[in-house]
């Protein structure tokens, strides 16, 4: 078992093919055949069962792939670490956050760390909070954004920032900015909120059912919306309401396109946390990007430019 047949296994596990595993591999499909078949000889059981989906993991294959992708990413992090050796500021971080947190502050964070080490390749991708510690977990990203702390004993959480969530609506909605005694007395207006946000859970701050429910009541209107633009311009037309990061709507409360309305028994904020690899190898700069993070106020609403 090498770190070729390991990398093959992975790559057909994450595509649910080998054609397409031979593509990103720059392989042929029969050499992808071949290496598979050799680590099934060498474990004495399939790794892969058919399906009319695509290629499924078997029993085997589901024990294996955790083993699999930690191997791998301690191998990206023996590369990692012997590049450091030969310079601090280059190289490259990929960083993984949760797409609500990768607004103004993260970016101008973000811009900071590039202006300070210009010769680090720096990448970003968003994901779920879940999905966060699983780029994380298998060395494909060297640092996490993500809500609530995740206790897997092979990833390490540091509370960073806290969100504040506000209730957001039309500047011409007969509420704006008007204070309210409940968030109950907003039960029959129309919420928007993320697909996800009635069955998993993500995050507890911003999920308008749980919120509602501490305050007896089941049901209310809402539309799934999967994009936070969308959300903010649906808002802005009048057509619903949602809870949203204070920082997230800095813009259009400056632009007087949305405002918000101050409920007196609701102040929620969502707890974000970084997250690295246990054991994992973070690269100087990488470490310097985690220090920045920690010093920064990553939730907060961006300070307006003085007008000189």
């Amino acid at each position: 078992m090498d770190s070729e047949s390991l990398l093959t296994f992975v790559t057909i596990h994450q595509t649910s093919s080998f054609s397409a595993a031979a593509d990103i591999l720059g392989r042929s499909q029969p050499a992808i055949s071949r290496r598979i078949a050799l680590l099934e000889d060498q474990l004495g059981v399939p790794v892969f069962e058919r399906a009319a989906a695509g290629v499924t993991l078997s029993e085997a294959g589901r024990t294996l792939l955790p083993h699999a992708e930690r191997v791998l990413a301690a191998l990206r992090d023996a590369s990692s670490a012997i590049q450091a050796l030969r310079t601090e500021t280059a190289g490259r971080i990929s960083i993984v956050a949760v797409g609500t947190l990768a607004g103004t502050n993260l970016t101008a964070i973000l811009k900071r760390f590039a202006a300070a080490y210009p010769g680090i390749d720096l990448s970003i991708r968003t994901a779920n909070s879940a999905e966060v510690s699983n780029l994380v977990r298998r060395g494909d990203a060297s640092l996490g954004l993500r809500y609530l702390q995740d206790p897997a004993s092979d990833i390490i959480s540091e509370h960073i920032a806290s969100e504040r969530m506000v209730v957001v609506c039309a500047a011409e909605h007969r509420f704006a900015n008007r204070r309210l005694k409940s968030l109950a007395d907003l039960r029959d207006e129309a919420w928007f909120a993320f697909p996800n946000a009635f069955d998993q859970r993500e995050t507890f701050a911003d999920n308008i059912f749980a919120q509602f429910q501490a305050r007896g009541i089941g049901t209310i209107r809402w539309t799934p919306i999967d994009s936070l633009s969308a959300k903010k311009r649906l808002i802005e037309a009048g057509l619903g309401l949602a809870l949203l990061p204070e920082s997230a709507i800095d813009e259009e409360l400056r632009a007087g396109s949305l405002a918000t309305i101050p409920v007196a028994d609701f102040n929620a904020a969502n707890p974000i946390y970084a997250v690295v690899r246990r054991g994992g190898y973070l690269s100087p700069a990488a470490q310097s990007l985690l220090r920045l993070l920690r010093s920064s106020d990553l939730a907060s609403r961006p300070r307006k430019p003085r007008r000189r």
